[in-house]
């Protein structure tokens, strides 16, 4: 429909006024706005790009195929009161053609200024333009006023990009993101409904109600085989029984690496995070297929305890140099997002604190309150109102134990499950049937040709560098975070 208004438009623009003679006659005034877009198509990209009012050139890479920028754009701290003060947020552009469709990519962290493309922007072989999430650092106003940062003011930033972007890349928009980056697509989606062509959210967990996470617990009574569970769980259990060792370990390497503790409150206190989250972070980025791998926790040493959860929990996790980076997060989740919290019966009587709060891992001079009614609300409008979204979530990956809905109310939206996927589930790993829906829905968002809607195929083909697994946006320091 939205193609249609704009080919209506454009035809207006090119027959002028018709004369009696039924012969069209083009008017002064259309000839000068032909020419005027004209001479916009003619400039080069980065020239238009720079042209919008607020942004600036970082720097430009090039990349076979496509032009790539990183960009400075200048947005205001608060967007009910945009006179207040402004702060610079990066973006990045990768440029394949503006008669290509766009996507609208996020990760909900910061930006990656290494030159890559998500699956959607693969498969219909268009532009990408990717946001750093405000307040990750440089995108943080100075001084940082912590209320502004919340949902709202985030896919308000999207907004604006859009925009402005949209007089450069006129074709249709379609957003993504993986984990939190497809939690605010989702967001961006329920501010915003009228600026996306359509929404493909990967592994997007949706706390509706923070206080009650008994589907994680459900989850991980049930993933993989009791096995894995099995093996798994007393490798947990084993390092709890030898907390004093361990912690000798953890102890003298926080020491070397000059790591301290003051957010979370203490060694103890950080080193029981690393230990509770192992078995989550096994399952959310690897699973069955190496469980073998993981050492028989009786027979094991010390050393080999200790490193293998490191392998999957990461000890730096809750230092304070490894909390700093994801401030923003963890406020969020202190905030509106929500944060899960799982029993671990396995562990009774050996843990002291249990799983703690997101508030934990914020420091304490940032103010916090929750928010309840914020996630009830997009849950409430996605399960009513979603319109061409896609979730896709992996079958093994805990994230998805509380996942986005779409009810009778949605139209062309979708819910799909890769089989034995983990967090870095997507479209290519589903079943055919699935896949080759949710490409073509895909790719008829995007506008393109009815023939390549019919064929359900990528319009690019892979690129090792451009199409990696991993979203390197987010630094890979393990910890609770999606």
């Amino acid at each position: 429909m939205r193609k249609s208004l704009r080919l209506m438009l454009s035809l207006s623009v090119l027959i002028g006024t018709v004369g009696s003679t039924g012969v069209a006659t083009a008017t002064a005034a259309d000839t000068e706005s032909a020419g005027i877009v004209a001479d916009a198509q003619s400039q080069d990209i980065k020239d238009r790009l720079l042209a919008i009012p607020g942004m600036s050139l970082i720097e430009e890479k090039p990349y076979a195929g496509y032009r790539y920028f990183v960009l400075n754009f200048e947005q205001p701290v608060d967007h009910k009161r945009p006179w207040a003060g402004t702060f610079q947020q990066r973006i990045s552009v990768l440029h394949k053609g503006t008669d290509r469709p766009t996507v609208f990519r996020t990760s909900g962290y910061g930006l990656s200024t290494t030159p890559s493309r998500s699956e959607p922007t693969r498969i219909i072989d268009g532009n990408q333009v990717s946001m750093e999430y405000r307040f990750f650092t440089p995108s943080r106003p100075a001084p940082a006023d912590w209320s502004k940062l919340d949902i709202w003011q985030a896919a308000s930033d999207q907004h604006r990009i859009f925009t402005a972007l949209k007089k450069v890349y006129g074709e249709n928009w379609l957003s993504t993101g993986g984990s939190k980056g497809g939690m605010t697509a989702t967001y961006y989606e329920r501010f915003y409904p009228r600026d996306m062509d359509g929404v493909v959210a990967y592994v997007a967990p949706n706390d509706v109600v923070n206080k009650e996470d008994s589907a994680y617990d459900r989850f991980f009574a049930n993933v993989g085989t009791k096995e894995c569970r099995d093996r798994l769980n007393s490798m947990q259990r084993e390092a709890l029984l030898r907390r004093a060792p361990l912690q000798e370990k953890f102890k003298a390497w926080a020491e070397t690496e000059g790591a301290t503790f003051n957010t979370v409150g203490s060694l103890d206190k950080a080193w029981e995070a690393t230990v509770l989250d192992f078995v989550w972070g096994f399952w959310q980025y690897y699973g069955e297929d190496v469980c073998d791998t993981i050492p028989d926790a009786k027979t094991a040493s010390d050393d080999t305890v200790y490193e293998t959860i490191d392998a999957y929990a990461g000890w730096s996790a809750y230092s304070d140099q490894g909390l700093e980076y994801y401030t923003p997060y963890y406020y969020q989740a202190a905030t509106e997002l929500g944060s899960p919290t799982i029993r671990q019966p396995h562990l009774d009587g050996l843990n002291r604190y249990g799983y703690q709060p997101a508030s934990n891992f914020v420091p304490r001079e940032i103010p916090m309150k929750f928010k309840p009614w914020v996630m009830r609300d997009v849950d409430d409008w996605v399960r009513k109102n979603a319109n061409r979204m896609l979730f896709v979530y992996g079958e093994h990956d805990p994230w998805g134990a509380e996942p986005f809905r779409v009810d009778k109310g949605a139209r062309d939206s979708y819910v799909y499950y890769a089989p034995g996927g983990n967090h870095g589930a997507n479209v290519a790993g589903l079943v055919d049937a699935e896949r080759e829906k949710a490409t073509a829905r895909i790719l008829a968002w995007a506008g393109v040709d009815a023939p390549a809607v019919a064929a359900a195929q990528p319009l690019a083909g892979f690129d090792a560098r451009l199409d990696r697994p991993v979203d390197e946006d987010v630094t890979r320091e393990h910890g609770l975070r999606p």
